[in-house]
């Protein structure tokens, strides 16, 4: 059985026991965390489609770890005139292990 859920603005097809590395969610290690934004769930012969959650569908994980991204580097420049701007950026992610699918 899968699912596609949606968090931080993204969508992530998900199934039991997954590991999935998501925006960050609020929670420290070890937490449990349900989410119910579920959009799909298919698997078994059968699909329901969300219109545009599905109503009752919950999605129980666990946090395993909070953490930052590799860093990205910005520079911006302009030619000629002497502008450069250099700037970094790490982004935020929970890890997520999927537990259960509830219909």
């Amino acid at each position: 059985m899968y699912a596609v859920i949606q968090t931080g603005g993204k969508q992530y097809k998900v199934a039991e026991g997954d590991k999935v590395v998501v925006e960050k969610l609020e929670g420290a290690a070890g937490s449990k965390k349900t989410l119910s934004d579920v959009l799909l769930i298919g698997g078994n012969g059968t699909l329901q489609v969300g219109t545009p959650t599905l109503k009752g569908a919950k999605i129980e994980t666990e946090i395993l770890e909070q953490g930052r991204g590799d860093k990205v580097v910005v520079f911006k420049k302009k030619k000629r005139k002497g502008y450069h701007k250099k700037q970094g950026h790490r982004q935020a992610y929970t890890l997520l292990k999927i537990k259960k699918i509830i219909v």
